[in-house]
């Protein structure tokens, strides 16, 4: 259970890949140079935040400095939200059974991907529209 003074985490979710930075600190939350409370939309800021309120008191001691790049806002979102969950989880292992119960996609990556669109259809599960005229 050693606390560790600056850790390096990433998170990944289709097409978006966040990098955190936790350090010794006052509970600043930066993503992309933005503060979290000016961050995207009510409902982005609330799922991204979800490790930092589960943590409760812990992250509240912490800074996170978070670079993401790649995919849309959703994809995005969720990117930071596990770099965040994993750092918090670095820095403070008991926090581990804590995401766990609550989300297991707070520690362990959604490894699902858009499929690949078939030869000669417009989508991967979309068919050709057949006409028998």
């Amino acid at each position: 259970m050693a606390k560790k003074e600056v850790v390096h985490t990433q998170g990944k979710r289709k097409q978006a890949v966040a990098r955190a930075t936790l350090t010794a600190g006052t509970g600043k939350v930066t993503v992309n140079g933005l503060y979290l409370h000016n961050y995207g939309t009510d409902l982005l800021r609330t799922r991204i935040s979800e490790p930092l309120v589960l943590a409760g008191e812990v992250a509240e001691k912490v800074n996170f400095e978070i670079r993401v790049q790649g995919g849309g806002i959703n994809g995005q979102a969720d990117a930071v939200r596990l770099a965040i969950a994993r750092a918090l989880v670095e820095h403070q292992s008991k926090l581990k059974k804590t995401f766990d119960d609550y989300d297991r996609l707070l520690l362990v990556a959604d490894v699902r991907r858009k499929e690949a669109r078939k030869p000669n259809d417009s989508k991967a599960r979309a068919a050709r529209q057949k006409s028998y005229r």
